[in-house]
């Protein structure tokens, strides 16, 4: 009997999900605040000052993952100098970001050179995988980054409506009006907050694509198209390892994957990923007294 117990007990350990899992499982739930950030003119600054840009960006990462982390955030990923964090309350997304900017300015760069960060927050409700978030939202909140320029912090009109007055000391914020964000139907209202200890941009954000029948500036043009790519990048690449896990996930269960699979095994391997989502969500129903009826 003590021996199948340490057996069952060396089975759990090995089925016992990796690092990876348990951040996810302690991820915030119900409405939270998602966090976009990255460097302008990164490539450019990489040109000039070469070997030394390495320093650049490790000072940068740890201003951004100090400040943020200080302010409970959760960092979901980071690609070169673009940051994804998602915070439990707006307020605290909003502070951390008025004080990445602070310190960014106040931090002794290169002489001669300026690290000019973008932020873009956005507030929403969204389903939590156990593999990370899925929604629209996340997507809002990427889009939204895309538009500003360095130094600009930008709001999802959700986000502003949650702050209200408890704005962080010295903080004020106005309308930059109406934006279409790639992809998303509906246009969404945007807000800029203005750091009054900080040198204020006086330059629109970056003119989204459906925004205007105007045509853009050929250079603004190709800033918003190189922003995009760069968190289109980051968005495939959280993809990419959703996809991985479950399919390694469904190998251990004995699932056939892997790329010389043939039609029907893909299938076999889809049909698996059903019904354990469909176990799953029969399993967390009957944790709530939940009972389903047959015909339903």
């Amino acid at each position: 009997m003590a021996g199948r117990e340490a057996s069952r007990r060396a089975t759990l350990r090995l089925l016992a999900p990796g690092p990876y899992d348990r951040r996810v499982t302690e991820l915030p739930s119900g409405t939270v605040t998602f966090v976009f950030t990255d460097i302008e003119g990164s490539t450019e600054l990489l040109k000039r000052l070469g070997e030394g840009y390495a320093d650049v960006l490790t000072r940068h990462r740890r201003i951004v993952r100090g400040v943020f982390a200080s302010g409970d955030g959760v960092e979901m990923d980071t690609q070169g100098d673009a940051f994804f964090f998602v915070f439990r309350r707006a307020k605290d997304a909003a502070g951390a970001a008025v004080e990445v900017q602070r310190a960014h300015a106040s931090e002794p760069w290169p002489v001669g050179e300026e690290v000019r960060v973008r932020i873009g927050l956005h507030t929403g409700e969204p389903a939590l995988h156990e593999e990370g978030y899925v929604g629209l939202d996340v997507v809002r909140a990427a889009r939204i980054c895309t538009l500003g320029r360095g130094g600009q912090i930008l709001l999802s009109e959700t986000t502003r409506a949650l702050l209200g007055s408890g704005l962080p000391d010295g903080v004020s914020v106005f309308p930059v009006g109406q934006k279409h964000l790639r992809g998303i139907d509906e246009p969404e209202r945007v807000y800029e907050m203005a750091i009054d200890d900080l040198e204020h941009d006086e330059r629109e954000p970056v003119p989204a694509a459906a925004d205007s029948a105007a045509p853009a500036v050929p250079q603004e043009d190709e800033i918003a198209r190189d922003i995009a790519r760069r968190f289109e990048g980051l968005g495939a690449r959280l993809a990419s390892g959703i996809q991985q896990q479950v399919l390694r996930s469904l190998e251990k269960r004995g699932v056939p994957g892997g790329e010389g699979a043939s039609a029907d095994e893909i299938a076999a391997r889809v049909a698996a990923l059903g019904a354990e989502i469909d176990a799953r969500v029969e399993a967390a129903l009957a944790q709530k007294g939940v009972v389903r009826d047959e015909d339903s």
